[in-house]
């Protein structure tokens, strides 16, 4: 499914949150590097913008590794690295998030920007990509997620699951030409876990220190959970 939508992907993500998604995935670039860490795991990087804002964002001695399961995602990534010329401390990788190609606690910090929900919800290798996203951070290392989320208000809840099935799966499958992805992401969006509910999912898999903080009323969350 995403090997067949990156030419249009970030241009449909820009479209349905307004380029909220931007900001957000600054908020985490910010928040992995804090306390100037030396290495960096963008998990999922899909086209490379958290990778890229991090990169741009760090201090000389951080290295920044990007993995993803998806050639044609780090194609599109590998072209907007070489357009903004991003420093050589940028590495992408194809790889299985299941079978992390690291060693143990090989890096200070991991960063996921709305990827995590295709990697938990639903899906049952969950523990085994949260195991390995575990055995590859360094003890006291920080897991930075940034994904959708739930809203407290009732109302608002509301609002945004009608947004996603009346805007974001059919504008989705105009641009893209690819119905069965957006109508996927707009179906996971609007049953994806609550911020207590990823709390206690962390929490399982043996991560500790674990704080969310709602983005735009609760649409989207920034997770830090600690190893």
């Amino acid at each position: 499914m995403f090997n067949e939508v990156p030419d249009r992907y970030d241009l449909i993500n820009a479209l349905m949150t307004f380029r909220l998604d931007q900001m957000w995935r600054r908020k985490a670039a910010a928040e992995c590097l804090q306390g100037h860490p030396v290495n960096i795991l963008d998990l999922c990087t899909g086209t490379g913008d958290l990778a890229l804002m991090l990169t741009e964002r760090a201090g000389r001695d951080t290295r920044v590794t990007a993995l993803d399961f998806s050639q044609p995602m780090l194609d599109v990534a590998g072209r907007k690295a070489r357009q903004r010329q991003a420093s050589r401390q940028l590495q992408f990788i194809l790889g299985d998030a299941g079978r992390l190609p690291f060693p143990d606690e090989a890096f200070d910090v991991i960063g996921i920007a709305f990827a995590f929900r295709n990697l938990t919800f639903r899906n049952p290798h969950t523990a085994t990509y949260l195991a390995e996203t575990r055995r590859v951070l360094k003890s006291g290392g920080k897991f930075v997620i940034v994904e959708t989320s739930q809203p407290r208000s009732a109302v608002l809840r509301r609002f945004f699951h009608g947004y996603l099935a009346a805007v974001v799966a059919p504008l989705g499958w105009l641009v893209s030409g690819h119905r069965g992805a957006y109508r996927y992401l707009a179906w996971s969006m609007r049953h994806f876990y609550a911020p207590d509910e990823l709390t206690a999912l962390l929490a399982g898999q043996g991560f500790r220190h674990i704080v969310s903080r709602p983005l735009l009323g609760g649409v989207a969350a920034l997770h830090v959970a600690f190893k």
